[in-house]
C-alpha cells in the first residue's frame, strides 16, 4: 500500500500543522491528501451566512460582504456561441475572415455580457454586435441557404430582441 505524499514523519506534525493553518490545505485523514481545497476561504463563505449584517448590533470591525454579481450566462453563451462559429468556419472551409469575425463578434458580444452583468443596463455594445450579425448573417443565409448563417442570424435576432426588451423595460437615465 502506497503512503499518500503528504505523509512525514510523526515528529514533524507541528510544524505541518501550523502550515496547513496558514495556507488552508488539507492534509490530513478527514480532507484528503492535498486537495487544494483552501479550507479558510471555504469556513469563511460559510459563516459569513450566519453574520449579522455590517453596522447591526453584534457586527463591530466586521466588513460587510461584498455584493454578488448576476452573470449574464446567455450573453455569455451567445458570446461563445460566435466565436466557434468563426473557428467551425476556418476548420471547414479555411476561412481566415470568418475566423476573424467570428473571433472579433464574439470577443465583443463577450465584452457586451460582461459589462451587462456589471451594470444591467449597460446593453449598448451587445445590442451593435448582436444587430450587426443578424444583419449580415441575415443576408449571407438568404443568398446561400446555409445552416451555420441562419443559427447565427435567428441567435443575433434572438438577442436583438431580448436587449430591445431589456431595454424597454428599465427606463434609461442619462
Amino acid at each position: 500500500m502506497r503512503r499518500p505524499l503528504c505523509r512525514k514523519p510523526k515528529a514533524d506534525a507541528a510544524r505541518r500543522f501550523a502550515d496547513a493553518r496558514k495556507t488552508g490545505l488539507s492534509c490530513g485523514r478527514r480532507g484528503g491528501a492535498l486537495r487544494g481545497t483552501p479550507r479558510k476561504a471555504l469556513l469563511g463563505l460559510l459563516s459569513s451566512a450566519a453574520r449579522p449584517p455590517s453596522g447591526t448590533p453584534g457586527s463591530a470591525g466586521r466588513a460587510a460582504p461584498a455584493a454578488k454579481m448576476d452573470y449574464d450566462w446567455l450573453g455569455f453563451g451567445y458570446a461563445a456561441l460566435i466565436a466557434s462559429g468563426g473557428v467551425i468556419g476556418y476548420a471547414k472551409a479555411g476561412s481566415v475572415p470568418s475566423l476573424a469575425a467570428g473571433l472579433l463578434f464574439g470577443g465583443l458580444a463577450g465584452l457586451g455580457a460582461y459589462q451587462q452583468s456589471k451594470d444591467p443596463k449597460n446593453v449598448w455594445l451587445s445590442l451593435v454586435a448582436s444587430g450587426t450579425l443578424a444583419t449580415v448573417m441575415g443576408m449571407r443565409f438568404y443568398n446561400s441557404r446555409k445552416a451555420m448563417p441562419g443559427l447565427i442570424a435567428v441567435a443575433s435576432l434572438f438577442m436583438v430582441g431580448r436587449l430591445g426588451l431589456q431595454i424597454m423595460e428599465k427606463p434609461l437615465k442619462p
